[in-house]
């Protein structure tokens, strides 16, 4: 239906849009399961075919951007764990790890583990990535002037078969082999790592075809609604609108920092933008690829962002327990 009457992204939206309604409506959904988590294996292929010697040259350039991102979290962790403590009653794991800017599964078994509330944790943290996913084409289109209708790849029919071998290979084995050595995100990293090497060896030289790219969309966009399912009153005034009030600081902050490194000149705008923007690694990557931004300057601030979270939050988290005083 998005695809018919013309609107942007229809592969990813409308999905999105009609599982949300659906969830909103209390219609008994369930995700896809591993077939959704294998659709996020096409992103990682197609960042891992866009990592060239090229983009080793220019990591000295992306240095001084990439420094920014421990403040950028510093700074998210400063505004966000306050917020959601002071003013929405949250206790304080889930008011930590809430305000977290990493991965929606990660950031819910680390919370729940921490002892926070996960159906909370797992609403805030939909909610950031279906508000941020939502108005970033917008930003995109009417801020920056840029057009979402860069081609996400070519036809399957005019890639050799022998690549598109590789590319399946690389997905399944990189998926497989990150989630036996407990790689996080292992569906998007994994493949990611496998194909920058194909890539960097000179055995792929494109992105995954545009059929399998309007795959993974669908995937995604469906696995967005879904987060939805069974929100009740309640929960929609409160932990939703939370989330919504708490996107509104982290667009002010990532603007900020977006504009910085463009007037320093580290970034082009719509690059910076989506290297700072706090959504989700798969819908960014969708967005870098939809606009035609450097895909190697998004996902390595991403990744940055994701890794710093993952492994910094517990840290941190731990440090503020022990140092809390008893009684």
């Amino acid at each position: 239906m998005f695809w018919l009457i013309g609107l942007p992204l229809p592969f990813l939206f409308g999905p999105m849009a009609f599982c949300l309604f659906a969830a909103l409506a209390h219609l008994p959904l369930k995700g896809f399961g591993q077939v959704s988590v294998g659709a996020r294996t096409i992103l990682g292929v197609a960042v891992g075919a866009s990592i060239t010697p090229e983009l080793f040259g220019e990591l000295p350039r992306m240095g001084l951007s990439i420094a920014l991102i421990p403040v950028f979290i510093t700074l998210i962790g400063l505004v966000g764990v306050p917020f959601f403590r002071k003013i929405w009653g949250f206790d304080a794991p889930t008011a930590y790890y809430a305000a977290m800017p990493g991965g929606l599964q990660d950031m819910v078994i680390f919370g729940t583990e921490a002892g926070g509330n996960p159906r909370t944790l797992s609403l805030i943290h939909g909610t950031r990535v279906l508000i941020i996913v939502t108005l970033a084409p917008f930003f995109l289109t009417h801020f920056y002037g840029a057009a979402l209708t860069n081609p996400i790849g070519a036809p399957a029919t005019e890639i050799p078969l022998h690549e598109l071998a590789l590319m399946v290979g690389a997905a399944w084995v990189g998926w497989k082999g990150g989630e036996k050595i407990k790689l996080f995100g292992a569906s998007i990293l994994g493949p990611l790592i496998v194909t920058a090497v194909l890539s960097l060896s000179g055995f792929i030289h494109s992105r995954p075809p545009a059929e399998a790219i309007l795959l993974a969309q669908f995937f995604i966009g469906a696995g967005i609604g879904v987060q939805f399912t069974g929100v009740t009153w309640g929960e929609l005034t409160r932990v939703v609108s939370a989330g919504l009030a708490y996107v509104l600081l982290l667009a002010v902050l990532a603007e900020g920092f977006s504009g910085l490194v463009t007037g320093l000149g580290l970034g082009r705008p719509i690059d910076a933008f989506l290297a700072f923007a706090p959504g989700g690694q798969a819908e960014m990557t969708v967005l870098a690829i939809v606009t035609g931004a450097d895909l190697g300057y998004v996902i390595t601030h991403h990744l940055t962002r994701i890794v710093l979270v993952i492994v910094g939050a517990p840290v941190v988290a731990g440090i503020m327990r022990r140092s809390k005083p008893r009684g």
